[in-house]
């Protein structure tokens, strides 16, 4: 993957169910991908949100009905992936979309003053030693300082233009997985030959953030001077599944209060396999545990004016707890059929 240098990030969240001329909207997405050769896709499963109508969904109710969110994100060269965002939105009959830039952590890095997220792509069952690949990275960026690493399982995608896709009675090993971790530019400098080294030259990109709270202290707000061009924000609040807030899992806590104050127009939740945020150690799911001690990641993506609104909701719910980190989003795009709120020029 060192042939990349810039690159951009197409991500849409919609319903799992969700259907485009017959088909599921994550199969025709994914086969785009395959088609048009696409250096790397992955699949996530959510197990909860609510979107713009104020629907939740939900694992809670272990429904085989329940339609779950999906998070579908695409990284390549930015003219591969300009030439698929028409037919992504065309295939899109409701969804949101997101456009980022980010660094493909090759060559010789910018001189940078500010939180960076290292995100590491690689596969299900790729080894490092006798570590699972995303543990060794995990113990990577531990070993660098790094705020946080958050392992996520991916279902189906593509890796060098090829179709992944996990199956029952499969080791599944070439189905993509990333680790999102959060940290300075000088850790991702000095960790990145140890990356490259121990997992084979996996494509790693670097995104521009913000570190807002660390084990519930918080260190800045999320910033409201995103230049004269209208922009978006993501706020992404980082938990362990068994953190609770009054009795409640922080991540459940928060997709209601969000819901329930109109402050932002969405949320998704993503369930982690493996990772550690502030001191803690990395940790996962472990047999012979009664409580899962997974990390959990809660999403929003909305104007810089809901974001500072839902900052407060969140600060308040994650006292003590978890990581929060903001980016800016510099191109989005809200689907809902014919009515459209948005767009994904950059």
């Amino acid at each position: 993957m060192t042939g990349l240098t810039d690159t951009l990030k197409l991500t849409v969240h919609f319903a799992e169910r969700e259907r485009t001329d017959g088909r599921y909207l994550a199969d025709a997405l994914l086969d785009l991908y395959a088609d048009r050769g696409v250096a790397t896709s992955i699949m996530l499963r959510g197990i909860s949100s609510f979107g713009p109508r104020n629907i939740v969904r939900s694992d809670e109710s272990l429904s085989l009905s329940e339609d779950l969110p999906v998070v579908v994100s695409a990284v390549d060269a930015p003219g591969v992936i300009d030439a698929v965002v028409d037919e992504v939105v065309a295939l899109t009959g409701r969804g949101l979309i997101t456009l980022e830039r980010a660094r493909a952590v090759s060559g010789a890095l910018p001189d940078l003053d500010h939180t960076v997220k290292l995100t590491v792509y690689l596969g299900r069952q790729q080894r490092a030693g006798r570590l699972a690949g995303y543990q060794a990275a995990c113990e990577i960026f531990r070993r660098h300082g790094f705020a946080s690493a958050t392992t996520l399982l991916g279902v189906d995608g593509t890796v060098s233009g090829q179709r992944r896709r996990a199956r029952f009675f499969s080791r599944n090993g070439d189905v993509p997985t990333m680790v999102a971790a959060i940290g300075t530019p000088a850790q991702a400098v000095a960790c990145r030959d140890e990356l490259v080294e121990t997992l084979d030259d996996p494509l790693l990109t670097l995104e521009r953030a913000q570190l807002c709270k660390r084990d519930g202290r918080v260190l800045e707000r999320p910033d409201q001077t995103t230049g004269a061009m209208p922009a978006f924000q993501k706020l992404t609040v980082v938990t362990s599944e068994d953190s609770r807030y009054r009795g409640i899992a922080i991540h459940r806590a928060l997709v209601r209060r969000l819901r329930d104050s109109r402050a932002v127009s969405g949320a998704t939740v993503l369930r982690g396999l493996w990772g550690f945020h502030g001191d803690h150690v990395p940790h996962g799911d472990r047999m012979f545990r009664l409580g899962r001690s997974v990390p959990v990641t809660t999403i929003v993506v909305d104007t810089p004016e809901a974001i500072s609104r839902c900052f407060a909701i969140v600060d308040e719910l994650t006292d003590g707890h978890g990581l929060v980190l903001c980016e800016t989003v510099p191109a989005v795009l809200a689907v809902d059929h014919e009515n459209r709120r948005g767009d994904l020029h950059l």
